[in-house]
């Protein structure tokens, strides 16, 4: 699926990846790896990561994306990767239309997980054009063993903030 709701000039790569520890209920974090080039073809990058005292690994997925896509101070168009189904599907098999048209609902009716973050997300890709691209986790790939690292490392750090919405 393709979102696109400004114009946009500049290409921007964000990889991410979540960790939680004792999924649910440990601690968790989240690292994204921001990549562009300027004008004369320099490569750009910025790392974001951050840690949660008690949360899940899909709701860090998601803060991953969040946090990527809220770091763009413009219009961008968006090429998203990351090894999170949860995610990717999200959008590519389009079931947050599904979720919105059913009042935030699963096709069996029970209430989707994780409201607060997927809406969210949609407030931060409401500028951009973006791609989800889905790539296998832990098989070599840099950019998300890159991401793996930050996301792991926010999880066991010191200084972790409170998912005050975790389920």
């Amino acid at each position: 699926m393709i979102v696109n709701r400004g114009r946009s000039s500049m290409k921007v790569d964000i990889y991410t990846d979540g960790a939680a520890r004792g999924n649910p209920d440990g601690p968790g974090g989240y690292g994204a790896v921001l990549q562009f080039r300027d004008a004369a073809g320099v490569l750009h990058e910025k790392e974001l990561s951050a840690g949660y005292k008690k949360t899940t690994n899909n709701r860090m997925e998601l803060m991953a994306a969040i946090a990527g896509l809220e770091a763009l101070a413009r219009p961008c168009r968006v090429e998203l990767y990351s090894d999170s189904r949860y995610l990717t599907d999200a959008f590519n098999q389009n079931w947050v239309v599904g979720w919105q048209k059913r009042g935030w609902r699963k096709p069996d009716k029970s209430p989707v997980k994780n409201i607060d973050l997927w809406k969210r997300l949609l407030a931060a890709m409401e500028p951009h054009e973006v791609h989800y691209r889905w790539v296998r986790g832990h098989d070599g790939h840099p950019l998300n063993e890159r991401c793996d690292r930050l996301a792991t490392r926010a999880a066991d750090g010191e200084d972790l903030s409170e998912d005050t919405v975790a389920e």
